[in-house]
């Protein structure tokens, strides 16, 4: 049961006044909302130096103990605070940070990074230079077809990296076959592919990433990494053993992960029953984040696998963050889902101001949300956390994501569906997929993609409309 916004907004009062130095958040007041992410997200960028140095690998990263896809994060998180309260503060810094890791090959593949990066760490940067198409985050060096070009290059690689050698598909957690974890599929990297996929076609409505979405999303479920029953998401599973045990630890990040992609096909199919029913079966699963304990604040974010017992390494600090984005971002774009989702954040943003309590200025935020208090973990991950479910309130205050010029998204109808688009990408030698990838230079003709696939835009889209639906057509 959810409390009322009157409630939410009154313990919030009173969780303020019962600490002596907090972010005070008043969680129906868009100026108390803007304040209180503009303090989290200083904060944020105070451990962030890589725009003082000349050096090409320090810049757009973070310093050690932090891995250079949770840099990445970050400046997806730094867009949504920007389109979020209008604050134009840190853009240039973003936009320096992304073009400084796009890689000779612009496609998030830097040589620094060559033979560490894995699927999910590029799909991190990829999808920062997505919510810079969607957030219209545009400058003379970098108008729309300039992400445009970048997420789907680096969509091409994922596709290009599909591997029907064992468990019938999927993608490798790792990149590189030197690196540990090489022989597991897991959920980070296939579910970032799926919400890239979904996204790419909300934007553009072209039918091939519709097609990979839905077979990403037919693998994930057939193998086991999804219950397609209680909508658990489940870590991963060694294709060594042909993906036949699944990992089942979960995780809130890939959990978000696949709301937000779920979130984006309801959108882009004007609300059709099956994305819409999976979308919310996933934020009714979400329950499993909400803190259980009876002595602490119910109901708050956290990160069940490793929070409670204080484990939780530099990357897992930070997926509360991207659960929170994700979950404000299908709060937007799912009618059916605005209130609860709304609900959630506003009692974890809550929770999170009366956590920001530490260091000199006694706004610095932990980690453990739901202990009433400051619990003294301080870090990327912890700030990023509190800002994402902090900026979140706004999302219903802001415009939703673009989409291209000549495609049309309608407001979704909650009460209406559509066909869903169905169909099975053709895959290539050695796990290529052949016309698997849009080509990253044309949405007005045909394009080709990395690794030698050839692809159609939208002026030979394969996805055509018919009578308000959207019907693929292999």
């Amino acid at each position: 049961m959810y409390l009322s916004w009157s409630n939410l907004q009154f313990v919030a009062i009173v969780s303020w006044l019962s600490v002596a130095r907090a972010i005070p958040l008043d969680i129906k007041n868009e100026t108390s909302i803007k304040q209180a992410a503009s303090t989290i997200a200083y904060g944020l960028m105070s451990y962030y130096t890589g725009n003082q140095s000349s050096s090409p690998v320090a810049q757009g990263t973070f310093p050690a103990p932090y891995y250079w896809w949770e840099a990445g994060a970050v400046w997806g998180g730094m867009i949504d605070y920007w389109h979020y309260t209008n604050d134009s503060t840190y853009n240039d810094v973003v936009v320096q940070a992304l073009l400084s890791q796009i890689s000779p090959t612009e496609d998030f593949m830097p040589p620094a990074e060559a033979g560490q990066e894995g699927n999910d760490d590029q799909f991190f940067w990829a999808a920062a230079a997505m919510s810079a198409l969607e957030r219209n985050l545009t400058s003379l060096s970098t108008p729309p077809s300039r992400w445009l070009s970048l997420a789907t290059s680096a969509f091409n690689d994922l596709a290009h990296r599909w591997d029907r050698s064992t468990c019938n598909g999927g993608l490798k957690w790792q990149i590189y076959p030197s690196n540990t974890g090489y022989d597991y599929k897991n959920t980070a990297a296939n579910g970032g592919f799926f919400q890239l996929a979904a996204r790419l076609y909300r934007y553009t409505h072209n039918g091939t990433y519709v097609a990979w979405a839905t077979t990403t999303w037919d693998w994930m479920a057939a193998t086991g990494l999804v219950d397609a029953a209680s909508y658990a998401v489940y870590d991963g599973t060694q294709d060594a053993q042909n993906c036949s045990q699944v990992n089942e630890l979960s995780f809130s990040y890939t959990h978000g992960m696949l709301l937000a992609g779920c979130a984006s096909l309801a959108n882009a199919t004007n609300g059709s029953a099956l994305w819409t029913a999976r979308a919310a079966g996933l934020l009714a699963a979400s329950d499993r984040f909400l803190s259980p304990f009876a002595n602490a604040s119910a109901g708050v974010l956290y990160e069940p696998a490793c929070e409670p017992q204080g484990t939780c390494n530099a990357d897992q600090l930070s997926f509360k963050a991207y659960f929170a984005r994700w979950l404000a971002a299908a709060a937007q774009l799912v009618p059916d889902l605005t209130d609860a989702g709304l609900q959630l954040l506003g009692k974890s943003a809550m929770a999170t101001a009366g956590a920001c309590t530490g260091g000199a200025e006694g706004v610095t935020c932990g980690q453990k949300w739901y202990v009433g208090g400051f619990d003294g973990s301080v870090g990327v991950g912890q700030q990023l956390g509190a800002l994402e479910v902090v900026q979140g309130l706004l999302v219903q205050r802001s415009a939703p994501p673009v989409v291209a010029e000549g495609v049309y998204v309608s407001v979704v109808a909650a009460t209406e569906t559509v066909p869903v688009p169905t169909g099975t990408p053709t895959m290539g030698p050695a796990g290529g997929a052949a016309g698997g990838g849009v080509g990253g230079g044309a949405l007005g003709g045909a394009g080709r993609g990395d690794g030698g696939m050839w692809v159609v835009g939208l002026g030979v889209l394969a996805a055509v409309v018919l009578g308000g639906g959207v019907v693929w057509s292999p």
